[in-house]
């Protein structure tokens, strides 16, 4: 599953906070399906979209928030803490049966989690980016967020939350990832 298409946002801001939106409607589709395989399903769409999202943001987004806000390093390394926790969860949770309480404990703390962090996206970091660059500049963060998307992982990679490490790792760690899912999750799933 690839990340929805950019082109209905206006600018970068737009289609993360979209994003956001997703992820959590995904949360509860997972949460509420009726049983495992529906629930695997949506899992596997929740990953995926998580794992995604976060690349473009680690690669594209954080960077520029480094260099472009006042006091942005402190903004973007507090994110990338959430979001190393987040992948490190998010990797526990992808070998936990689908059915089983466990599961749903874990991904209850997930969703927590990730609502927290994206509140903090849109509160500190988005509303900073906004207040730096122009309309146009944040339409071409769009364009590179959607490039950035293209070549993510598709699986959550604890430790790779900087954008040099993406650029390094990201594109190797997403053709195994997209093998594994082409082939069903090569024993991911309970």
């Amino acid at each position: 599953m690839s990340a929805p298409s950019i082109t209905s946002a206006r600018d970068v801001v737009d289609y993360l906070k979209s994003q956001h939106e997703t992820i959590k409607a995904l949360f509860v589709q997972t949460l509420d399906a009726s049983d495992a395989a529906t629930r695997d399903q949506s899992f596997t769409r929740l990953r995926t979209m998580l794992a995604v999202h976060e690349t473009a943001e680690e690669m594209v987004v954080h960077p520029r928030v480094r260099r472009k806000v006042d006091g942005g390093a402190e903004i973007v390394d507090a994110r990338l803490a959430e979001e190393h926790d987040a992948k490190t969860l998010l990797r526990d949770i992808e070998g936990l049966p689908r059915d089983s309480a466990e599961f749903t404990k874990a991904l209850i703390h997930l969703q927590d989690a990730v609502i927290k962090h994206a509140q903090n996206e849109e509160e500190l970091e988005f509303t900073a980016l906004e207040a730096t660059l122009d309309q146009a500049e944040l339409a071409k963060l769009a364009d590179a967020v959607a490039i950035a998307e293209r070549i993510a992982p598709t699986r959550p990679h604890p430790g790779v939350e900087s954008a040099a490490a993406n650029f390094a790792v990201g594109p190797f760690a997403s053709v195994l990832d997209r093998a594994r899912d082409a082939l069903g999750g090569a024993s991911d799933k309970a």
